[in-house]
């Protein structure tokens, strides 16, 4: 465990008894009564997840939106304060930096920018490399915040009940400042688990008595490991698995996020070549026939040839199919086209579907 990051709840993990593990550079918590409950919990009453291991980066000044709209796929121009949008940065090849939010402060010219905990060093460098000239201020605040993901579909009312926060006005993907016990919080209608919910971002202090809280309340406490179940039923990317410096947001089926109508952005040429040439491979849903766990890099064949790769694969808790998104040859990447997946040394038929497994409830 030398040389890894504790969030503010390192403390309260320990307490619960959580089983941790490394990730993104942290020690984190995998899970506390287990993967299963803790899913379940957020798909039908609600739970909190400690995320102050993600990154927060602040750009501000004059030349803010036009900085921003150079460096990220989304249109920032256009956003108004208090709302957010989901895009990536680009290297000038079109792979993936990070993906990211961005949100709009209420300041003029003033944002903040959520990335992956595993990249905010090199993120914070990229923008800083990109920045040069150009009147902006870009400062890495991840030390400033915890952070916390309340999600589920009872999450509105545990909020107005337990922290006295009414978030009703809130629709998916605003955010607003409100307070607890004396202290300011942003809240923000957005998740990562397909369900209604809300993230929470303040100081470390303010965060531990935000869960405390919601622990006497008896909010069940969740670890990553339900957290990538939840977010793979839904169809989210995670970046390493979905995403990478070597995957273009068009093969990962994340073009609505990428604006090739803004005048320029870095990688914008290269999404353009990539558009005219055709994909060659497609990130696709795949439902085996049978109940077996296609793990990441597991081989997709049809007729005895390799046709792809697993990047995340599961038993969904949420439906009892075992299912998985793997990037497959365009030619195979139809829906209701039948291939298999290899697991050790058997090949498991399945069948090319959408890789959103479970219908997302968000509050839109």
């Amino acid at each position: 465990m030398e040389n890894l990051k504790e969030t503010c709840l390192y403390d309260s993990h320990l307490a619960l008894g959580a089983q941790m593990s490394p990730f993104g550079g942290f020690i984190m918590p995998i899970q506390y009564s287990g993967i299963i409950p803790e899913h379940n919990a957020v798909r039908q009453h609600c739970g909190m997840f400690d995320v102050s291991h993600m990154g927060e980066i602040s750009v501000s000044g004059p030349d803010a939106a036009a900085f921003l709209d150079y460096i990220f796929t989304n249109d920032v121009s256009g956003l108004e304060p208090w709302h957010a949008r989901y895009g990536m940065m680009l290297y000038p090849d079109g792979g993936v930096v990070d993906d990211l939010l961005v949100y709009r402060l209420d300041a003029p010219g003033s944002y903040m920018l959520v990335v992956n905990a595993s990249n905010i060093e090199k993120d914070f460098e990229w923008i800083c490399a990109a920045a040069a000239g150009r009147d902006v201020q870009v400062k890495d605040r991840s030390g400033d915040f915890g952070q916390i993901a309340l999600q589920g579909p009872d999450s509105e009312a545990v909020a107005a009940k337990e922290l006295g926060m009414d978030l009703s006005s809130l629709v998916f993907y605003t955010f607003c400042e409100t307070e607890f016990e004396g202290e300011k919080v942003v809240a923000s209608r957005s998740g990562y688990t397909g369900e209604d919910g809300f993230e929470f971002y303040g100081s470390p202090s303010v965060i531990r008595r935000i869960w405390s809280a919601l622990l006497a309340a008896k909010v069940t406490p969740c670890g990553l490991g339900c957290r990538d179940t939840l977010r793979f039923e839904a169809g989210l990317p995670l970046y390493g698995h979905e995403l990478g410096p070597d995957i273009s947001p068009l093969e990962a089926g994340l073009g609505i996020f990428v604006k090739t109508s803004k005048p320029d952005f870095i990688g914008k040429s290269a999404v353009l070549a990539l558009k005219e040439a055709g994909l060659e491979r497609k990130l696709v849903g795949i439902e085996l026939q049978d109940k077996a766990v296609p793990r990441a890099g597991y081989p997709v064949e049809h007729d005895s040839a390799q046709v792809g790769t697993v990047t995340t694969g599961y038993i969904s808790i949420s439906t009892g199919k075992s299912v998985c998104m793997a990037f497959i040859d365009t030619a195979f990447a139809e829906k209701g086209t039948m291939v298999g997946v290899r697991i050790r040394r058997k090949l498991f038929p399945g069948t090319v579907c959408a890789r959103r497994f479970y219908e997302c409830r968000y509050r839109k």
